[in-house]
């Protein structure tokens, strides 16, 4: 949530930059700061009558005292008047103050000043591309037939059960993912991340705080009757630990990982973009969260692409790193990368990561703050980051690493698999 005095100050800059996300409602940023100023005038009205009130409060005394009790009696009335305008002017602020916040909640981030304009994927910028694309056997196939032929993934229970894209992984293919996520989380501790394990449900308020709503109601499942969401990504249960929490500037930059299931209501089509594991509504994944000072978010960004990077590095997968353009990014992002690797039996780049930092605009929804060494109050930055999602990688293993007899197990995932090759 953007800051309203940052608005008011630099509103030509903001609505410039929202435009290059594609934002063009100025009357929303109109509102927002005419609402601000109905809020500051009842506010200066409220306080005068309540300092009015108090003066009268300490006259009334003093007039009884001195035996000036009809006196006494007007300034009695003239209390209850300002009571009842008092009861008035509060909740005409509170109502004000409700209007004003569902309007600000609907304006999204600044993007980064080095956020490319666009409006659609074509239009993101490659910014790395590195690894060797294999050269796969003559009669290679794609992921969804190697799954079936070495039985690993069973698409047809899984919509018996439950429905199309919530998959059954056996076998091989069920240790494969446990290995993914075993290797991922190890390699996320070695590099500082605190491993914790959240719920997969979180309340209004935890939705809220991260920007899923009401921006994206209606990609999240619901449990209606309790009001709680299915989370979208471990990013929302791990960022909200911190909701309504004053760190100390010592306590950054405060690292944490998790793995979870991730559950999203995804619009469906047709092609092979969305066959197999390219598009889930369950799938697993896992998370790195870094709470950090403002001061020093940009070099976390980096450290974050360094760490992804490293992942499929040791998975000996090519890949390339994307600027996304504002068109492209997620509606609480100030500068997104996105991760993709290349499936060699589809030919096409499938996208495993985003790695994005929010700024203060998470923050000053969940009041997360730290107090620096002189006892200042300031907003912190989050940042967040797929390390790694794991349909898509295990698409790009199976199809990237298929021989006529069998699929290869890389190295790294080696001790993790306990075994070399699925045949």
């Amino acid at each position: 949530m953007l800051l309203i005095p940052f608005i008011r100050a630099n509103k030509t800059e903001v609505i410039a930059r929202l435009a290059i996300k594609n934002f063009h409602n100025t009357e929303l940023i109109d509102q927002v700061l005419q609402l601000d100023d109905l809020r500051k005038s009842l506010q200066q009205e409220l306080d005068e009558l309540l300092a009015e009130a108090n003066s009268i409060a300490k006259q009334i005394g003093l007039l009884f005292k001195e035996g000036k009790a009809e006196a006494a009696a007007v300034l009695k009335a003239r209390n209850s008047e300002i009571k009842e305008k008092t009861k008035e002017l509060n909740q005409k602020l509170a109502e004000t103050k409700d209007q004003l916040n569902e309007k600000l909640v609907e304006i999204p981030n600044l993007p980064h000043e080095t956020v490319p304009p666009g409006k659609q994927a074509s239009d993101n910028i490659t910014v790395h591309e590195e690894g060797v694309i294999p050269k796969l056997p003559e009669n290679a196939v794609p992921h969804w037939d190697l799954i079936s032929k070495y039985d690993l993934i069973d698409f047809e229970l899984g919509n018996k059960v439950t429905g199309a894209g919530f998959p059954f992984y056996k076998g091989k293919g069920a240790r494969l993912q446990r290995a993914l996520i075993n290797f991922f989380l190890d390699e996320a501790i070695k590099a500082g991340y605190q491993e914790v394990q959240p719920p997969l449900m979180v309340n209004e308020a935890s939705a809220y705080g991260t920007g899923q709503l009401p921006d994206k109601e209606g990609q999240m499942y619901t449990i209606g009757a309790d009001k709680l969401y299915m989370i979208p990504t471990a990013e929302v249960p791990v960022t909200n630990i911190f909701r309504d929490v004053i760190l100390q500037e010592k306590e950054l930059p405060v690292k944490t990982t998790a793995y979870s299931s991730c559950f999203r209501r995804e619009a469906g089509s047709w092609g092979k973009h969305v066959r197999g594991l390219n598009r889930l509504h369950q799938f697993d994944k896992v998370e790195i969260v870094e709470v950090v000072h403002p001061e020093t978010s940009y070099q976390t960004l980096e450290a974050m692409k360094a760490h992804v990077a490293g992942l499929l590095q040791k998975l000996e997968l090519p890949f390339r790193i994307l600027r996304l353009c504002g068109g492209d990014m997620s509606f609480t992002s100030a500068l997104t990368f996105d991760f993709e690797v290349y499936s060699a039996a589809q030919e096409m780049w499938l996208e495993v990561s985003s790695v994005s930092n929010f700024e203060s605009f998470q923050a000053n929804r969940m009041k997360l703050r730290f107090k620096d060494i002189n006892g200042q109050i300031n907003l912190a930055h989050t940042l967040n980051g797929s390390a790694l999602a794991l349909p898509r990688i295990v698409a790009a293993l199976l199809e990237n690493n298929q021989t006529d007899d069998g699929i290869n197990i890389p190295k790294a995932l080696q001790p993790y698999t306990g075994f070399e090759r699925i045949d």
